[in-house]
């Protein structure tokens, strides 16, 4: 296989939909390339909850005044129709249409604000000690990867504007996702295990610093005018939040 598996077969590798020979392509792709491992796991886990969606659409539905539509009802159609599915068809019917649409629409813009954190994460979190043990800390290889991200995004970054207390400078690479490019800076810390600085680009606009929660790992977040970065690990909120103000007035200069 030398072309990148499509999604329709990643797809069928996920249902067991392959013969042995193209089972073991797609293995040895996916060890060959990282990127393409985290695809797959996206593809196993993306699913929209619409049944939980559909359920607090109908929660929204305005009752009262569709009971009021009943009521006026004539009476020979009337006692033909059930109340409860008269109800039941039209939340359903609104729910399956305007608001159906807004739920959409807003799920497209929540993907596009936090799915880069949610990669991440899902990368991150296959993630041990001994991934990042093993690599070079030197100097000279650290500039040689820090300048490879400058080139995709902009940047003017230095392992001394990079360094943290407890937490050594492991690896800096380029990922890349849907043509987007996504810079990752791991650590390791030896208390906490593997820690990683992530940016890239982003035209949002800037923001403070945020938290969150993914993969049971602390996310710190924020954004400068070009980039949005973060900080994830498995440190405390306030240990990560500590670091992350401390790399934010760094590379603000």
């Amino acid at each position: 296989m030398n072309a990148k598996p499509s999604d329709e077969q990643l797809v069928a590798y996920l249902d067991n939909q392959l013969d042995a020979e193209q089972r073991s392509r797609i293995d040895a792709a996916i060890i060959a390339d990282p990127m393409l491992g985290l695809r797959l796991q996206w593809l196993d886990r993306s699913s929209l909850p619409f049944k939980d969606a559909y359920d607090e659409l109908a929660r929204q539905a305005p009752v009262d005044r569709l009971q009021a539509m009943l009521a006026t009802l004539p009476s020979p159609v009337r006692p033909a129709l059930s109340r409860r599915w008269f109800l039941a068809a039209a939340a359903g019917l609104l729910a399956g249409g305007v608001l159906a649409d807004r739920l959409f629409l807003g799920w497209q813009a929540s993907r596009q604000t936090h799915n880069w954190r949610g990669l991440v994460a899902d990368y991150m979190a296959l993630y041990v000690p001994e991934t990042l043990d093993h690599l070079p800390a030197d100097e000279a290889t650290q500039r040689a990867q820090l300048r490879t991200i400058d080139a995709r995004l902009g940047l003017d970054l230095a392992p001394a504007k990079l360094s943290l207390p407890r937490a050594e400078f492991k690896r800096a690479q380029i990922l890349e996702y849907d043509g987007a490019p996504i810079a990752q800076i791991t650590y390791l810390d030896p208390a906490h295990g593997p820690m990683a600085l992530c940016v890239t680009r982003s035209n949002s606009g800037s923001r403070h610093l945020a938290r969150e929660q993914r993969r049971e790992l602390n996310i710190v977040y924020w954004a400068d005018m070009e980039h949005a970065w973060m900080l994830i690990g498995h440190q405390s909120m306030s240990d990560l939040e500590e670091m992350a103000t401390l790399l934010r007035g760094r590379l603000s200069v």
